[in-house]
């Protein structure tokens, strides 16, 4: 093959349609390889386990071609929901971004290029990139594109003991099981996934503890769209230490943040006396008589019957243990981070590019988002011109 897609998330999905409808490549020379049962399957599990009423990104942002294509499906859907777009950005509905993702799927045929396996070890070869599989397949490809998201490493409290059963992070492998509706429910974060769990369990009727270790920081976005133009990308452009593009990403990007409207549903059920705010880091957990009992830093003791961790995901490179031997094995260039740093084009090594995390030294702070897969995709067409 000519092009394996490692990852069948957002990026893999999106990457693999600009190669096919805009790059010339034969569908039949393209893989991608996912371990989920079909493309987008962690994404969907992911969104529908946080309850996400509608996406944070821009009506523009998505996995087709056209920056106006699910503008336009949303136009000709026969009886389209209420607030299937929302606000000035046309923020569309969960429903509404997944429906539009089934169509580009099934436009570009990329169904039937998922080979459904996980790749455990990369080696470039003089002819291409041979890649085993966790089944001991062996795979061939001239370009390998590295869609890995951080979604395979949910990030873990080193209190909550793992297990515990009434304690899972909706990032799981499994979806979260629902309390009684007689219980409460404690919810750990400080960020949108965080928000959109405890407003989930507050629409079921659940009484729910939500623990911030800050204050509610409101945001639109998770960045400032002005990192996607010119307006601010030229700063992360001229600065070409490594490092300290390390640092102008992590003053750009609002981590731990909500939307405007999610504050204002915050505060809706909180008035309504169904959910509690409490700002504190957690210092221990204990059982007490069949409750789970936390106590915060400040004093406070908390109490509930199910605990749920929105703690986002590790902050360490995503590819364990297969990047590090890739790295090791053929020293390829790494900031202090960690994270790849690659050329232009996001090749990391002349037949193994990026996207996602791992481009972001590259692409800069809406590298991870869907903007930031677009971005990616415009560079993969350079590499080909």
């Amino acid at each position: 093959m000519d092009w394996l897609i490692i990852g069948g998330g957002p990026h893999g999905v999106h990457l693999a349609a600009r190669l096919v409808g805009e790059g010339g490549i034969d569908a039949n020379r393209v893989r991608i390889l996912d371990p989920g049962e079909r493309l987008l399957a962690r994404w969907q599990k992911f969104t529908a386990a946080t309850g996400m009423s509608h996406l944070r990104s821009p009506g523009v942002h998505h996995l087709d071609l056209e920056p106006s294509s699910l503008i336009h499906f949303a136009g000709k859907l026969r009886g389209r929901p209420r607030g299937a777009l929302r606000g000035r950005y046309n923020q569309p509905s969960l429903d509404l971004f997944n429906a539009h993702c089934d169509v580009v799927i099934e436009r570009f045929g990329l169904d039937s290029l998922h080979l459904c396996g996980q790749a455990e070890s990369l080696k470039p070869e003089r002819a291409g990139v041979r890649v085993t599989t966790n089944d001991g397949t062996s795979l061939e490809a001239e370009r390998v594109v590295l869609a890995i998201g951080a979604g395979g490493q949910p990030e873990w409290p080193s209190w909550a003991p793992r297990h515990e059963q009434r304690i899972q992070h909706i990032f799981n492998s499994q979806p979260p099981s629902e309390p009684a509706s007689d219980q409460r429910a404690l919810v750990i974060g400080g960020g949108i996934s965080a928000a959109q769990t405890a407003l989930r369990l507050v629409a079921k009727g659940r009484s729910v503890e939500l623990i911030s270790r800050h204050p509610l920081r409101v945001h639109r976005f998770d960045s400032d769209p002005g990192w996607l133009g010119p307006r601010l990308m030229p700063i992360f452009k001229r600065e070409r230490d490594p490092d300290k593009r390390r640092l102008l990403i992590q003053e750009a990007r609002h981590s731990g943040s909500v939307t405007p409207s999610i504050r204002q549903a915050l505060t809706a059920a909180s008035s309504s006396g169904r959910l509690r705010l409490h700002e504190g880091t957690v210092s221990d957990m204990n059982v007490n008589k069949g409750d789970l009992r936390l106590e915060l830093t400040s004093g406070q003791v908390l109490e509930g019957n199910h605990l749920y961790l929105a703690t986002g995901f590790a902050r360490c490179r995503p590819g364990g243990p297969m990047l590090d031997q890739l790295i090791d094995e053929f020293e390829l260039p790494c900031a202090t981070c960690g994270y790849p740093v690659v050329d232009t084009w996001l090749r990391w090594h002349p037949r193994i590019h990026v996207s996602g995390p791992l481009a972001e030294l590259e692409l800069g702070p809406a590298a991870r988002n869907i903007a930031g897969a677009r971005r990616a995709g415009d560079r993969l067409l350079e590499a080909l011109a």
